[in-house]
């Protein structure tokens, strides 16, 4: 022990980061993020305020004694220790219950899975469940109503006076008012266990046994209320296990799983575990229906490679050994089967073969055969597997026929969105909307899951759904089945980072100070307050803006880790620019922990999952709120804490920050509801203040949407100005970079003089490029 150390210590020394609870600790025992005393029953409040009113506490301690040491117990007790424990309602406050209660504790699995599922919900139950993990379910109204008065608002505008049209704008705020109120809010059986899910839902034994594998054990608030709705099956009667609100018997809203859902729930909630236990134990049994199902019937569409690939990932540990595959859309793979004509190009343009090669004899065969033309192209291998997922563009291009018009998909009854507001933004509208249209069967069932989801979303999805309602009515030849509703599903509040998470927002004020502030975090010193810069351990993620920038910060930090750590294999960049392999290879070692600090863009801002992730720093402010939301919740995944996300923000971020202090600030009120104020944490407290709040200019729409599509205008592009550009990262002064550049020149000539005067000239290299620095030193 260095006895100076001990002796320099303070009172106010900051606490060493092994103390910290971190979010690559490991995994935590509830995942739940709100009500996790609900968790633990129906009763369970009830039964803890009972024991303290009645001062039970005590006479609690003599009940676990054995019973040859209990001398005060009576004689009744031994008895009552070996009674059978009955289906009673649990929290009573009894000596017998009490017993029971152990008993159950000793009882084997089997008996608590079906004490589990004979274990019901009345409707103040399941209120009272839903209500404390903040779940919301409702049933949407119908978009054409919304339709109609929007275009009789529009025309009685241009026709009445200004005091009409606000007569009018009054009257439409009334209506919009009584249908929010006519909305039917749904309390369906909430999931405490994954056991319930075989003896209460029926799924596949197989697929049981794999979940319990894969130690999913208590369920987070998105699996509680998504798969009682997803495996919900109508009982005798057409009853569910659904209940209504505004006077509706169960009967009036009993969808039995035949409906559309809409889901919008927190970063790393288990979303993906959500709509994949409900469509593999769908398949199965649609499977032991008819013999001869092949081929795709469910579609999974996700925004990137990176996301696909790891729902099908999760997809086949949850099918293993149930016959279901599960498989990646790539290039030369075809869904549906193409006619001949449509296989075979125009000879004419892509060159003929010669008479010989038409007429040439096969000797091993013994026969004559035609060689194929050139112009052929050999037919591809189509999708077997039951369930597909890819990106929309690569999809959709393997649906395209020769005339432009894409292929049906009528045996899809499984269509689901993951990030639905990215694929159903204008950058991904067209081709969704595409694939959603080809998908020509009645009984599709269609879901929308994001962890942010604007009105706008939920308006064009229900316009979709109603247009191809109509188009299907239209062309059918046969009687449809009854439409069937949309249900829209909300955990916490919407458009809001997770609580579990502490987030930082910091000014830099220049390109500089970003840089400065981002080497203080890799290298903290002793000094420094937790409250100011807080503790930030790999692996992290550093987002930025372009992809440039984030090859440019890549160099510029390529040598910061020290060689006895690793050093630069520790960094990596990763961005679209690289080649699929490559990707594969870094998020691979990233995964391993090989890779501890990882620079990229939004590429892996959505869906990603990395579990063990301490932090995420925004070097460059996001382009949205939503951004924002996405990009920090890669840290904090299935309730994991001690999860940091820095923001720095510079003069030209001004304008447009406060987009992201409203966030962090929702974040922070929702976190105090749970956990208190946050003081005695590291980091904890309130960091967004009221007077930086009332500071901040609020961004206008144009300038929202600009952001939103361009980012800070100042960073798109760095000019060479003689190493004068603000925007530059790096820390050496424009002198001392020219002086670096001409001397990497001058290698890069005499290496190339070397090789045979192949190399660069030497003198002066292009100052711009910000990603040829890779340091000096061999």
């Amino acid at each position: 022990m260095d006895v100076f150390k001990l002796l320099s210590r303070t009172s106010k020394a900051t606490p060493a980061p092994s103390s910290q609870k971190l979010p690559s600790s490991g995994a935590v025992a509830n995942p739940q993020l709100f009500g996790r005393d609900a968790a633990e029953g129906p009763h369970a409040n009830a039964r803890k305020s009972r024991k303290r009113k009645r001062g039970q506490d005590k006479t609690d301690l003599p009940a676990e004694l054995p019973v040859a040491l209990d001398f005060f117990g009576g004689a009744s007790q031994p008895a009552q220790h070996t009674e059978k424990p009955t289906q009673k309602g649990r929290g009573q406050g009894t000596k017998s219950e009490q017993h029971q209660d152990g008993a159950l504790e000793t009882a084997s699995p089997e008996d608590m899975e079906e004490s589990a599922a004979e274990e019901d919900y009345d409707e103040d139950e399941r209120k009272r469940i839903l209500r404390a993990h903040k779940l919301k379910i409702v049933i949407l109204e119908d978009y054409k109503v919304q339709e109609i008065d929007s275009r009789d608002r529009g025309k009685e505008k241009k026709k009445r006076k200004k005091d009409k049209v606000e007569k009018i704008e009054r009257d439409a705020k009334a209506k919009k008012k009584e249908r929010k109120k006519e909305k039917k809010q749904l309390f369906p059986r909430p999931l405490t266990d994954f056991a319930q899910l075989r003896t209460a839902y029926g799924i596949s034994p197989r697929l049981a046994e794999n979940i319990k594998e894969q130690g999913y054990k208590v369920p987070t608030e998105v699996q509680l209320g998504a798969l009682p709705l997803l495996l919900s099956k109508r009982r005798d009667g057409g009853r569910s296990e659904i209940s209504s609100t505004n006077g509706h018997d169960s009967a009036d809203t009993d969808v039995g799983g035949d409906f559309d859902l809409l889901t919008v729930a927190p970063t790393g909630s288990g979303k993906t575990i959500a709509f994949l236990i409900p469509i593999i134990n769908s398949l199965l049994s649609e499977e032991k229906a008819s013999s001869n199902a092949k081929g795709p019937r469910a579609v999974i569409i996700a925004p990137t490679k990176e996301l696909a690939s790891q729902i099908v990932n999760e997809a086949r540990k949850l099918a293993r050994g149930t016959g279901i595959k599960a498989t990646l859309m790539r290039k030369g793979v075809e869904v549906v089967k193409r006619p001949e004509e449509d296989i075979e190009d125009d000879v004419d343009t892509l060159g003929t073969s010669s008479e010989e090669d038409r007429s040439a004899s096969d000797s091993e065969a013994g026969k004559r055969t035609a060689k194929k033309p050139k112009g052929r192209r050999r037919r591809a291998d189509v999708v077997k597997a039951a369930i597909l997922v890819a990106t929309p563009l690569a999809l959709l291009n393997a649906l395209k026929q020769q005339g432009g018009e894409v292929s049906q998909l009528p045996s899809i009854r499984h269509l689901v969105l993951d990030e639905a507001d990215v694929l159903l933004d204008p950058l991904f509208c067209e081709q969704t909307l595409a694939i959603w249209t080809a998908c020509t069967s009645p009984l599709l069932r269609v879901g929308l899951w994001s962890a942010t989801m604007g009105s706008n979303i939920e308006d064009l999805t229900m316009q979709t759904l109603n247009s191809r309602w109509t188009s299907l009515a239209s062309s059918a030849t046969e009687s449809l089945p009854p439409r069937h509703p949309l249900i829209r599903l909300v955990v916490g509040l919407r458009d809001t980072a997770i609580p579990n998470i502490t987030h930082k927002l910091i000014y830099a004020a220049t390109e500089q100070g970003k840089l400065l502030g981002l080497r203080q975090l890799l290298h903290p010193t002793a000094t420094a307050s937790s409250e100011t810069t807080p503790w930030l351990l790999p692996p992290f993620l550093i987002f930025t803006q372009t992809i440039p920038r984030a090859i440019a910060l890549h160099s510029e930090l390529l040598y910061d880790i020290p060689p006895e750590a690793g050093g630069s294999s520790r960094i990596a960049v990763l961005h679209a620019d690289l080649s699929s392999s490559a990707r594969e290879a870094i998020m691979t070692r990233f995964r391993r922990g090989e890779i501890w600090v990882l620079i990229t863009t939004d590429l892996l801002a959505r869906g990603v999952d990395f579990r063990g992730l301490n932090g995420v720093v925004n070097y460059d402010v996001p382009n949205s709120a939503a951004a924002y939301v996405h990009r920090v919740g890669r840290t904090g995944r299935a309730g994991r804490e001690g999860g940091v996300a820095v923001t720095f923000y510079t003069k030209e971020d001004i304008p447009y920050i406060k987009n992201v202090a409203n966030v962090i600030r929702a974040s922070e009120n929702l976190r105090g509801t749970k956990s208190g104020d946050g003081e005695g944490e590291v980091g904890g407290g309130e960091s967004i203040k009221g007077w930086l709040l009332d500071a901040l200019p609020t961004p206008t729409k144009r300038e929202k949407q600009m952001l939103k599509k361009r980012g800070v205008e100042a960073r798109r592009r760095v000019k060479d100005d003689g190493g004068k550009g603000t925007m530059r990262i790096s820390t050496k002064s424009g002198y001392d970079r020219r002086r670096d550049n001409n001397l990497q020149g001058a290698k890069s000539a005499s290496r190339g003089r070397v090789d045979g005067g192949a190399g660069p000239r030497a003198g002066k290299v292009d100052m711009g490029s910000e990603s040829d620095f890779e340091g000096f030193g061999e």
